[in-house]
């Protein structure tokens, strides 16, 4: 029988195997464990002065302990149902537009239905989007096409990785476990708040790839889709370079970036809706003032510390979203001219700052003025403005110091800006709505109150972040689809929130189109 341990405690002082203390605290033989596994690993850092580690463990253990059954936080584990790969049976083949977290578990499922998918992506290979985003790193010379934004993987390849989600779905454990099969480390599959890293995404990414390709995947990369006709009850796309496709499901995983596939799907006749996102700057503190926050004296044993915030005004929210430890504020552009911010950690989140986006809530209230698409302009426009304030491709931003008291910084004090092209002190009123400002200036020193050392002055704020999600939804109905055989999914449809949500999105997207 399987067991489920929940609620092991151990003080991170001792830090010893949670193993040894689980046999120790039931009294099990080690010589009667026929498997062991970590379900759950958190710390619970509550009481700074006590911090511990929080684990759900699994035994499988002969029926003679039966009686743990019996004991406080034990019961018989619920495991998740396998997914199943029915043969597709469809004469032409399925395609997907976009090689991004959705598109990626969309193809991988519908692969090992033998259905032989074909994947467009605008950008290259990750060999090939890593080098690209490395030249612009260096010269500043944007390619419009394979950059941090676009490219094998999605924008969510150069980021922290993070595995975390709101979703509640019953294949959150498979979409984990399948990130570990193709290369993350094993703790995605249990740790609290997992991460992945750039570092490791590259090879998950390359590793989805090959077995796509193994099992009679096609791909078709620094390949654009810019046009589709329906004929009878086929969708026929149009691709450049010159590349025409016919299929009768058409999966769209675009990402939240590809402004100009969704004007032209909505100029096609797809219904669409405007919806909120979010715009603001990523704030930057050194990450051992971090660890000290959150972590108290015990910050010393433990790894990097993240953090989440949020702050309710009489007319906006403000939050933390995307927190990276120990990592690196991204130049983050698809258009040349244009100012774009993210971050990103490697899987040891070792360098020496933190770094969160902080927005504030945008309504289609604010920007809707000639149509539903407005959201997309107006994100460009204020990315615009960010370029046009340095005159390059560095970076708009301020101190925290200086930003609360309504002044522009003269140069960055204990907390050194990461931002690969530099960043230039500024009024951010230049480049970012004046509720936006006046609503970051609002909500910093109550962030304080919750976070002590929040709203340091030697903080970094570098501008703009624009992206953490689409302003547009492409509807669907209750068969997951647009328009005949046109299924759109994961966030640049409107419909996901980061990796896991967008991977969930398109696996449920497949799964459906076998189960019809």
């Amino acid at each position: 029988m399987k067991l489920k341990f929940a609620n092991i405690r151990i003080p991170v002082s001792a830090n010893p195997n949670p193993k040894n203390v689980l046999f120790q605290k039931y009294r099990i033989q080690s010589r009667d464990v026929q498997d062991f596994k970590i379900l759950r690993q958190a710390i619970d850092a509550r009481k700074k002065n006590r911090v511990v580690f929080d684990y759900q463990l699994m035994l499988e253990l002969p029926d003679n302990y039966a009686h743990l059954l019996h004991e406080a936080g034990v019961s018989l584990l619920q495991e998740a149902a396998p997914v199943e790969y029915p043969e597709w049976t469809d004469p032409l083949r399925p395609v997907v537009v976009g090689f991004g977290p959705a598109g990626m578990f969309a193809a991988l499922y519908l692969a090992r239905c033998h259905a032989r998918p074909v994947i467009i992506e605008r950008g290259g290979k990750i060999e090939d989007r890593k080098r690209a985003v490395n030249q612009f790193m260096f010269d500043k010379q944007l390619d419009p096409n394979c950059n941090v934004q676009f490219g094998e993987g999605g924008a969510g390849t150069f980021s922290d990785g993070k595995l975390n989600t709101n979703v509640h779905s019953e294949y959150n454990a498979f979409v984990l476990q399948e990130f570990y099969k193709h290369g993350a480390n094993e703790d995605v599959t249990y740790m609290q708040n997992p991460h992945v890293g750039t570092d490791y995404l590259e090879k998950v990414v390359r590793n989805m790839r090959l077995e796509i390709e193994s099992l009679g995947g096609e791909f078709h990369f620094n390949t654009r889709f810019v046009d589709f006709e329906h004929q009878n009850d086929e969708v026929v796309l149009t691709c450049d370079p010159a590349l025409t496709i016919k299929t009768h499901h058409l999966i769209l995983g675009l990402g939240h970036s590809a402004r100009d596939t969704i004007k032209m799907l909505y100029a096609k006749g797809l219904s669409m809706e405007a919806k909120p996102f979010s715009m603001g700057v990523r704030i930057e503190h050194q990450q051992r003032a971090i660890n000290r926050m959150q972590y108290g004296e015990a910050a010393r044993l433990l790894p990097p510390a993240s953090y989440k915030g949020v702050v309710h005004l009489q007319d906006r929210s403000v939050y933390t979203f995307c927190m990276c430890p120990g990592g690196t504020v991204m130049a983050s552009a698809s258009e040349p001219g244009t100012i774009v911010t993210n971050g990103m950690s490697e899987h040891a989140r070792a360098k020496a700052n933190a770094n969160s986006a902080l927005l504030v809530n945008v309504t289609p209230e604010d920007f809707l003025v000639n149509g539903l698409l407005d959201g997309l302009d107006y994100q460009e426009k204020y990315e615009r403005l960010a370029f046009e304030v340095t005159g390059d491709y560095r970076a708009p931003g301020n101190l925290v110091g200086e930003f609360l008291q309504g002044e522009i910084a003269e140069k960055y004090r204990s907390v050194k800006p990461s931002y690969p092209h530099g960043v230039v002190f500024c009024d951010l009123h230049r480049c970012l709505p004046d509720y936006v400002v006046d609503s970051l200036r609002e909500a910093l020193p109550l962030l304080d109150r919750k976070m002590p050392g929040f709203a340091h002055p030697d903080a970094v704020m570098t501008g703009v972040e624009t992206r953490s999600s689409s302003p547009v939804r492409i509807l669907r109905d209750e068969n997951r689809m647009s328009a005949t055989g046109i299924f759109p999914v994961g966030e640049g449809a409107g419909y996901a929130g980061g990796i896991m949500s967008a991977a969930i999105d398109g696996l449920k997207t497949a799964i459906f189109l076998l189960s019809q």
